[in-house]
């Protein structure tokens, strides 16, 4: 291990763009197939292929059939446990913001293995209440719409969302494929979901142009963009982004793993860097890309050039940009400031039980 991926390694961090589904682990979704055989393989090896993504369509596909094996309280608290899980002793994740879709599990809309809101919402409390016990990381959720699901999705998940809030739900989302989901149409929605004091944090401008990223700044209130890639085709964009500080989550390895950027050196995470956008760095799906946030730390150090003073300053952009009240940021930016690798602790969380 190089001195920065050991650095980075044992960095304490904040993660604001990761999905609540597609952040299970291998051996989580192999537990999982057991549980419900069909068309996602248990087998390690069929697991790995299973994995391989063609394009941003098949992606799409391979994370539904993932999706399908939610299908009981006991599966969501399962995975959201061993979520919080590997953040916390895998990253050194200290906070998180799980982008949850609960339309893809919950009654009646999943007629066949859905679960009453109630139940999801109980499972993945009760799972954030065991991580922070047992391994010191706070969860927050974004309830996200699945923009392909349409108007039946987008009312359910404001329905929720207004009636039927858990504790930690901070965020109204909007994810899912871009191409003809225009995001005008959820104006009411985001809206309704400010008014009640969440945030707004959509999808934009992944695998479409500018213009997606406009559409959700102006009609959603986006106060963060989960990826805005194409905003560097944009340079008004880039100038808007900078001057009002609507961060970026950028996320290269998913970028690359979707198609969505040809390669890592065509990434336009530096070209953000250079325009003045605030960026973040996530994971999104990572054991689906076959990543880690430790892994998109360093791709993205060696990407803008960063020393162990710039990583740690571009973590720092994650706990500026998250959720939190101001004094539980200035802590955190307290523990990233005295972190040192030679000091850093040796506490293994995972040791306590709760599972």
């Amino acid at each position: 291990m190089t001195d920065l991926a050991a650095f980075v390694a044992g960095l304490p961090k904040a993660e604001l763009h990761v999905h609540h589904v597609g952040s299970a682990s291998p051996h989580t979704v192999a537990e999982l197939a057991e549980r419900h055989p069909g068309v996602v393989p248990s087998d390690p090896d069929e697991l790995a292929r299973f994995f391989e993504f063609r394009d941003f369509a098949h992606f799409i596909e391979v994370y539904l059939a993932v999706v399908d094996l939610i299908r009981t309280p006991d599966d969501v608290r399962l995975l959201t446990y061993e979520v919080a899980r590997e953040l916390a002793v895998g990253q050194q994740v200290r906070y998180a913001e799980l982008t949850c879709t609960p339309y893809t599990s919950v009654l009646p809309h999943v007629e066949d293995r859905g679960m009453p809101i109630e139940a999801y919402g109980e499972a993945i409390e009760d799972a954030r209440t065991a991580a922070l016990r047992d391994f010191g990381i706070r969860l927050q959720w974004i309830y996200d719409i699945p923009g392909e699901a349409g108007m039946p999705a987008a009312d359910a998940t404001l329905d929720w969302a207004l009636h039927h809030a858990t504790d930690g739900l901070v965020g109204f989302g909007l994810g899912g494929p871009e191409v003809g989901v225009p995001r005008a149409q959820f104006r009411p929605h985001f809206a309704a979901a400010r008014a009640a004091g969440l945030h707004s944090v959509p999808h934009a401008g992944e695998t479409t142009g500018p213009q997606t990223i406009w559409d959700a700044i102006e009609h959603l209130g986006a106060e963060r963009i989960g990826h805005g890639t194409s905003a560097a085709q944009d340079p008004r964009l880039l100038a808007h982004l900078a001057s009002t500080g609507i961060p970026l989550e950028v996320c290269p390895s998913s970028n690359i793993a979707t198609r969505a950027v040809a390669t890592l050196a065509d990434h336009p995470i530096r070209a953000f860097r250079d325009a003045g956008v605030v960026v973040t760095v996530n994971s999104d799906d990572p054991p689906m890309f076959n990543t880690t946030l430790n892994r998109e730390y360093e791709i993205a150090a060696d990407l803008l050039g960063l020393d162990e003073d710039g990583v740690r300053e571009i973590a720092k952009a994650a706990v500026d940009a998250a959720f939190l009240p101001e004094a539980d940021k200035a802590a955190l930016r307290a523990e990233m400031d005295d972190y040192a690798p030679e000091t850093a602790s040796d506490r293994d969380p995972s040791a306590s039980s709760g599972a």
